[in-house]
């Protein structure tokens, strides 16, 4: 059962493909924002995946974060949520990315519970239009 506490973790390292320069997000050989910010949505997903119902998964909605430092490549970048808010079918996450020397990124991010092939149907949809 979904509720409030549930907690998330998982680590990446820091490599040329998720850096500033590589993904477009600048010129920088640094941690990228996109490269945090998906790190945050993958770690509140998989947090809360293990209490959906078959067939269900969720979708981001809403990412409200500060990237606050730099992380060059090599060092390990954790990602830690917690499920704060639950209301229907909306999620609502306190997500904290950080490196070896402390807090990199910080903020909430929202996700709503869908019924993946319903979404996926409807997302599909568009494309015969």
């Amino acid at each position: 059962m979904l509720e409030k506490g549930i907690k998330g973790r998982q680590e990446v390292m820091v490599e040329d493909s998720n850096t500033a320069k590589a993904l477009g997000s600048g010129t920088l050989n640094v941690f990228a924002t996109p490269a945090m910010t998906a790190l945050m949505e993958k770690t509140a997903w998989m947090s809360v995946t293990p209490y959906l119902d078959e067939g269900a998964g969720t979708v981001g909605t809403l990412l409200n974060v500060k990237h606050m430092a730099p992380t060059p490549v090599g060092m390990k970048v954790i990602c830690e949520t917690e499920l704060t808010e639950v209301d229907g079918r909306r999620l609502v996450f306190h997500v904290k990315a950080m490196d070896e020397s402390g807090v990199i990124g910080e903020g909430e991010h929202e996700r709503f519970i869908i019924q993946n092939e319903k979404f996926q149907a409807k997302a599909d949809s568009k494309l015969e239009k």
